[in-house]
């Protein structure tokens, strides 16, 4: 069975910074993402990276903040995360798919359960 595990989450002031990190037991997707889910609001796009090609994509609000990478064996991505605020408080999830669009949640077959950022002021 195809998982997705991420860990790394927590509670940090603003300012702060956090890794996170999402490990896959499987190796051959062609697009790995970062999703983040608050009550409320649609899941929403946060970075990708095309494991094939490492083109990489993030989401306007991310505005240099963040870094996306993933290992050479292709089983761990990361998010390092800078510079956090307030509203970067969410449920952030990996994803894992095989094409579409980078942003687009419904593109992406397998999720994580997800590791809870929370962003105190």
């Amino acid at each position: 069975q195809v998982q997705l595990v991420e860990s790394g989450g927590g509670s940090v002031q603003a300012g702060g910074s956090l890794t996170l990190t999402c490990t896959s037991n499987y190796v051959n997707y062609n697009h790995m993402a970062w999703f983040r889910l608050t009550p409320g609001k649609e899941r929403e796009a946060v970075a990708a990276i095309y494991t094939k090609t490492d083109a990489i994509f993030y989401a306007d609000f991310v505005e240099g903040r963040f870094t996306i990478s993933q290992d050479n064996a292709k089983t761990t991505m990361s998010l390092q995360m800078h510079s956090l605020k307030p509203e970067d408080t969410a449920m952030y999830l990996c994803a894992a798919g095989w094409g579409g669009s980078w942003y687009r949640a419904s593109d992406y077959q397998t999720w994580g359960r997800g590791t809870q950022v929370t962003v105190s002021s």
